[in-house]
């Protein structure tokens, strides 16, 4: 256990679901009597969901076990109650396991909520001293630091304000510096940075990146930003269900959560209603489909992909382009490209084929954002139908094509680049 700092073994978290009791005993006895005779409840609420009964078991964590080394820097990720948080719960002792064991080695500072053991009367540098002994800080080690965490939250001009009056950046500057300047050999983070600014994000990871690389202190980090992820984390663990599905290397984690959440259909049908107010009504896409593919959409580097789209217009118009956008499956922009010239779309429904040339792009998921549009004579543009993140689809890695065996996100992006040619240069003598 030395070299750990963290070791689960076979953890498992239950819940039982809806309302144990009414709160009274008249209030129970009635619900008692009123189950025995197979009448409806007369304390349930209103729009609740009959088909559960009270005490039903759920299984928020499922024989989790893995291991984390001091000065790793791990993240946890996985789609909306997958069980991060419940684990996270578990670490920073909120609540205990149902069963299996948790060991430490070492202090854990844990921010879980924003602002959370803040009071709104008082003043930042109160909340600072009384956030500080929930953490564990004694207040000699709080008066030492107190200028280091207002110097990194950036909070000295409102630092003897209630906190009553802070915005919710202002909130988790002041609750992560805290966090963040304990002596603790464990940092566990949960989406502690969805609420500050880019700035102070950049800033936060640098501090848990130096704690982790230059400190020896380790961290465990939840979010649902991938790009914070590769650029904190050396490792990763993807949680489904209340089970670890993957734990290891952090591109190989986030490709395999991504693709767990992506339906990789070859068609998409499509209905009229569309999510965005700014839309006209008289064209709507009705059917995308990929061309040319046996079973899934699979492409290699350089190959075209191939769509058709179906579209119902009640208009004649000569002065519509296209517009297609390439994001990666967590919403990074890699590309976009229109039509050139602009298309004449007819009155009823119509077909049209669009080619895609996937040239540049490196191995990896990606989906697309179709628009159609116009451009008016103040050269804005006018979207009449949009649909946005549809047709996932993968490029595989070609190991004929890279000297090395995987491509590196996080280090060199989306797009490979042409090949550099360089020619010989004469040396020259300075006279």
């Amino acid at each position: 256990m030395d070299e750990l700092a963290i070791k689960i073994e076979h953890v498992s978290k239950q819940y039982r679901l809806g309302a144990i009791g009414g709160g009274t005993l008249k209030g129970d006895l009635q619900s008692w009597w009123a189950r025995k005779r197979g009448r409806e409840d007369p304390n349930s609420k209103i729009g609740s969901r009959t088909d559960l009964k009270t005490g039903d078991k759920f299984l928020a964590l499922d024989d989790v076990s893995f291991e984390v080394k001091k000065g790793e820097a791990v993240g946890i990720i996985g789609h909306n109650g997958a069980g991060k948080s419940t684990l996270l719960k578990l670490l920073s002792r909120v609540t205990a396991p149902t069963s299996g064991s948790i060991s430490y080695n070492g202090r854990i500072a844990s921010m879980l909520e924003v602002g959370t053991g803040f009071h709104q009367e008082l003043t930042g540098r109160e909340n600072v001293y009384m956030n500080g002994a929930i953490l564990g800080m004694t207040k000699a080690e709080i008066d030492r630091k107190m200028d280091q965490i207002i110097d990194f939250a950036e909070m000295r001009q409102f630092i003897d304000t209630p906190v009553k009056r802070y915005s919710s950046g202002m909130y988790v500057k002041l609750a992560f510096s805290v966090a963040a300047h304990l002596d603790s050999e464990i940092m566990v983070m949960d989406e502690v940075l969805a609420v500050g600014d880019m700035k102070f994000q950049q800033k936060c990871l640098g501090r848990m990146g130096d704690a982790a690389n230059t400190e020896g202190r380790t961290v465990l980090y939840v979010s649902h930003n991938m790009n914070t992820i590769r650029q904190l984390c050396t490792r990763c663990i993807v949680l489904d269900h209340g089970k670890v599905v993957f734990d290891g290397d952090t591109e190989k984690a986030i490709s395999i959560y991504m693709n767990r959440n992506s339906l990789m259909q070859l068609s998409y049908d499509l209905g009229d209603e569309r999510p965005y107010k700014d839309l006209d009504d008289w064209m709507r896409i009705s059917r995308i489909g990929f061309l040319e593919l046996a079973s899934e959409p699979l492409y290699r580097m350089g190959d075209t992909l191939k769509l058709r789209i179906d579209l119902n217009s009640e208009k004649d118009d000569p002065k519509i382009a296209l517009r297609i956008m390439v994001r990666t499956l967590d919403g990074v922009r890699v590309g976009m490209t229109t039509t050139a010239p602009v298309l004449h779309i007819r009155p009823g429904p119509q077909s049209m084929r669009v080619e895609l040339p996937l040239t540049g792009l490196a191995p990896g998921s990606y989906q697309l954002t179709i628009v159609y549009y116009s451009i008016n004579t103040y050269g804005t543009d006018k979207v009449h139908d949009r649909i946005m993140d549809i047709c996932s689809f993968v490029i595989d890695q070609d190991p004929a094509a890279f000297n090395h065996k995987e491509w590196l996100h996080g280090t060199w992006g989306y797009l490979t680049l042409p090949e550099l040619k360089v020619q010989a240069v004469n040396s020259v003598t300075e006279e």
